[in-house]
């Protein structure tokens, strides 16, 4: 399939993020499906690239993280429990993420703010939280896309921690269907020159696909201690609550230098 340049944002479902132009060639990129209130992992890959591609048209999987979050608390950050949007499939276990239905969005919107605050109204950087969080809350009353709220989620971590990067969507660029060559043609298309690659994602890709276009894998890690010690398993709300948004900013770009 011949690849096309996309210069303009195409229909979008109601109630989600309009795509923006294309970034300027020569950036670094990075492609995830939408998180709910993502690890800090994710957060950080996202934040050490110039755009990051929504992968938003790929099956759900109901044991990721795109409709859930692991909160641990401020003192114990190795006790978490999860936050759930209660979500239906409308096409089965075919549905693709940007197809996932809430299910009684009010009553989700009431546990979603009840659980953070419970679990970080206490910290001294919860007027941080609280003034992003809502806008993400008030979101539950106007869409009905799970994916929707995960990426607003996101969105907001991002713009706390000062992020200037863009957001773009796999639903709206052309790509083929294999693995590795539909991430290659995303990245391609957006005119990467960088690829941000997590350990996991090292596992199966294949970089040829990408060297086609000319484009570099880099590998992306964080430490495993200190802050990151349980970055790949709950929400990065409790560093960033334990913290503070400068703190946690000056760590992601510790890390993406790295």
């Amino acid at each position: 399939m011949p690849l096309t340049d996309v210069s303009s944002p195409r229909g979008s479902t109601a109630g989600s993020w309009p795509d923006q132009l294309l970034p300027l060639p020569g950036g670094v990129c990075a492609i995830h499906q939408p998180n709910l209130f993502p690890r800090l992992s994710t957060l950080a890959k996202i934040f050490a690239a110039d755009y990051w591609i929504v992968l938003d048209d790929v099956q759900f999987a109901r044991r990721d993280y795109q409709h859930r979050a692991r909160l641990a608390t401020l003192d114990q950050p190795g006790r978490a429990q999860w936050l759930s949007i209660s979500t239906h499939l409308p096409h089965g276990r075919s549905t693709l993420i940007n197809q996932m239905v809430i299910v009684e969005p009010e009553r989700c919107r009431r546990r979603t703010g009840q659980l953070i605050r419970q679990h970080y109204g206490s910290s001294p950087h919860w007027p941080q939280l609280r003034d992003v969080l809502d806008p993400v809350l008030d979101l539950f009353a106007v869409t009905d896309r799970t994916a929707v709220i995960a990426e607003a989620s996101t969105r907001a971590l991002l713009g706390l921690l000062g992020w200037q990067g863009e957001i773009l969507h796999s639903s709206s660029l052309e790509s083929r269907t294999d693995r590795s060559q539909r991430l290659a043609d995303l990245a391609a298309v957006t005119g990467a020159s960088s690829y941000l690659c997590g350990t996991g994602g090292m596992r199966y890709l294949d970089p040829v696909a990408f060297h086609q276009h000319g484009i570099t894998v880099t590998p992306f890690q964080t430490a495993i201690d200190g802050t990151w010690s349980s970055a790949r398993e709950v929400s990065s709300l409790q560093p960033l609550m334990a913290l503070g948004s400068d703190a946690l900013a000056a760590e992601l770009l510790l890390a993406s230098e790295q």
